[in-house]
């Protein structure tokens, strides 16, 4: 630009932070200490296991609050000790709420809070695409198997 020329923005300018690395200044990128990058890699670890992103899944998916025993039934597969300490372990990262009713016999209901469900609204697209990709992902699988599979061996029939 040449001296004395003037500047004149076209568009909006933004003043509040667009992405994430923005908004979470410096907690992002190498940058964490290391309480918070135990707490990274500890709730990466959870989601991407098999139980703790399934069960917050289902409960997101529920209009209502669910109890222990309609969860368990819509998560194909997990145990009740297993449902447990998923359920411990959402809850203790803030991801799911636990409400006790002093009734007799107790009733305890599970929900998602706020950051639950904004983990899930960030992750759908992802599982989305894994489940469109799924039949790619089979055929390389059999691709790849088909390669990899010894010669047999001279003398067997």
């Amino acid at each position: 630009m040449e001296e004395g020329t003037e500047k004149f923005y076209t568009h909006q300018m933004v003043t509040e932070p667009q992405t994430v690395v923005e908004r979470c200044g410096p907690y992002i990128c190498g940058k964490l200490g290391d309480p918070q990058e135990v707490i990274v890699r500890e709730i990466v670890g959870r989601v991407a296991a098999k139980w703790h992103l399934w069960t917050l899944h289902v409960l997101w998916q529920s209009d209502d609050p669910l109890r222990f025993a309609r969860l368990l039934e819509r998560v194909p597969g997990i145990s009740q000790k297993m449902l447990t300490q998923t359920l411990r372990d959402l809850e203790r990262d803030g991801l799911v709420t636990r409400t006790v009713f002093a009734e007799v016999p107790p009733r305890v209901e599970y929900a998602t809070t706020d950051d639950g469900r904004e983990i899930m609204e960030r992750f759908a697209p992802f599982w989305q695409w894994i489940a469109c990709k799924a039949p790619n992902v089979e055929r390389a699988r059999v691709r790849y198997d088909a390669k990899s599979k010894p010669p047999p061996s001279p003398g067997a029939a």
